[in-house]
């Protein structure tokens, strides 16, 4: 039976408390992170987990003792994948510390689990699954409808029709911020990161876009959706193995998937948490 400690990303990146959010920010951006474990600085013991939305949650807060979230969900490196695929479930954390007496040693997400579910998920269709919720946006709506309908919604992922109703792309959180709208370095001054300690990368600096937004309070682009979406996404059918599926996220760095019927008309989304859920039945 495989384990978390097999799974695990092993020695992960963290933040240490007492620390600012500006810290927590640059870790993210240099290392292309949605979220780290905290640990107290005096012994290295686990303090709590801030991700992404932690941040966007409370724009405003500074201290990252008032972001994160305390006492996080944690689990054991003995502990078999099909128990932490239901404790993921059930708390619905995707970012999960592995702690080994009182030691951070490694943290899971549900991206380590596919894999896992590649092997176990032969001749299970996706419309076994309990999917999430689907949230679509017409592709004419303007950008700052589309992030009002990110924040209001809860999803990383909003798929995009035409006129007539059918998939024409795909926009993630992450798609909003196109490079062409922003000037990088004016995002992490507006964030407090300086430019001239390291070497910045635009993937992982477009992480924390949303937030320079949230703070700043400046206007979006006035741009429709069709010009920042990613047209002809990858689909998959309620027809479709789930782990074939599982195998395409892997392999292409894919958190959702739309789900289309016989016709190409929309029918779900398909998000990594939903096929991780194979894993605890």
């Amino acid at each position: 039976m495989t384990t978390v400690e097999q799974v695990m990303t092993h020695n992960p990146i963290v933040g240490q408390i007492p620390g600012s959010r500006t810290d927590v920010l640059k870790l993210m951006v240099k290392h292309n992170l949605t979220g780290i474990p905290i640990v107290k600085k005096n012994d290295g013991s686990l303090a709590g987990m801030i991700t992404r939305n932690d941040i966007f949650q409370k724009p405003e807060e500074d201290q990252l003792a008032m972001i994160m979230t305390k006492n996080p969900v944690t689990i054991l490196p003995g502990c078999q994948v099909e128990e932490a695929a239901r404790l993921m479930l059930r708390t619905q954390v995707t970012h999960m510390p592995v702690v080994d007496d009182g030691k951070l040693v490694g943290i899971l997400t549900p991206t380590d689990l596919l894999y896992e579910v590649e092997k176990k998920a032969s001749g299970v269709p996706v419309g076994e699954l309990a999917l999430s919720p689907c949230v679509p946006i017409y592709q004419d709506a303007p950008l700052r409808v589309a992030l009002m309908t990110f924040r209001v919604s809860k999803v990383n992922a909003l798929p995009v029709l035409d006129s007539n109703g059918k998939l024409a792309g795909i926009l993630t959180d992450r798609d909003v911020f196109n490079k062409s709208l922003i000037n990088g370095s004016m995002a992490m001054s507006a964030l407090g990161i300086a430019g001239d300690e390291d070497e910045w990368t635009w993937e992982g600096l477009r992480d924390v876009m949303k937030l320079w937004f949230e703070v700043s309070k400046i206007e979006l682009p006035a741009v429709p959706v069709r010009d920042i979406m990613r047209r002809s996404p990858t689909t998959v059918f309620s027809k479709t193995n789930v782990s074939e599926a599982a195998r395409t996220m892997r392999r292409n760095d894919f958190g959702q998937l739309p789900v289309v019927d016989s016709k190409d008309n929309l029918a779900a989304m398909l998000y990594d948490i939903d096929v991780v859920s194979i894993l605890a039945k």
